[in-house]
C-alpha cells in the first residue's frame, strides 16, 4: 500500500508559476515510477509527467515540455512538479499517482486525492 498526499494547488495568474508536492508513504519507492496527471472539468484525466524513483529519469507530455519540471527528494519521499508559464486551459485537479515498473498509466495502482490548480486569464 502506498499513500500519496498532494499539496500546493492554488489560484495563479496566466504566465505564473506554481510548485506542487506529493508526499508518499507506506513503501520503499525504489522500484516505483511516480507521475502527475490532471483532469480539467468535463475532460478525461491526462498524463502530465513521470519520474522513475530509482535513477530519476523523467518523461513529459508534449504540452508541458519545457515549462514543467518533475523532480523528487528521496530523503523526504516527496516528488514535485514545478509549473511555469501556466495557461488558463491548464486549470484542473492535479493528481499524484504511483505504480511499480517503468510507466504509470491511468490504471495506476495508487492515487492521491488531488489538488486544485486554477489559472486565471
Amino acid at each position: 500500500q502506498v499513500q500519496l498526499v498532494e499539496s500546493g494547488g492554488a489560484l495563479v495568474q496566466a504566465g505564473g508559476s506554481l510548485r506542487l508536492s506529493c508526499a508518499a508513504s507506506g513503501r520503499t519507492l525504489s522500484s516505483y515510477t511516480m507521475a502527475w496527471f490532471r483532469q480539467a472539468p468535463g475532460k478525461e484525466r491526462e498524463f502530465v509527467a513521470h519520474i522513475r524513483w530509482s535513477g530519476g529519469s523523467t518523461y513529459y507530455a508534449n504540452s508541458v515540455k519545457g515549462r514543467f519540471t518533475i523532480s523528487r527528494d528521496s530523503a523526504k519521499n516527496t516528488k514535485y512538479l514545478q509549473m511555469n508559464s501556466l495557461k488558463p486551459e491548464e486549470t484542473a485537479v492535479y493528481y499524484c499517482a504511483a505504480d511499480r515498473g517503468l510507466v504509470v498509466t491511468i490504471a495506476a495502482a495508487w492515487w492521491g486525492r488531488g489538488t486544485q490548480v486554477t489559472v486565471s486569464s
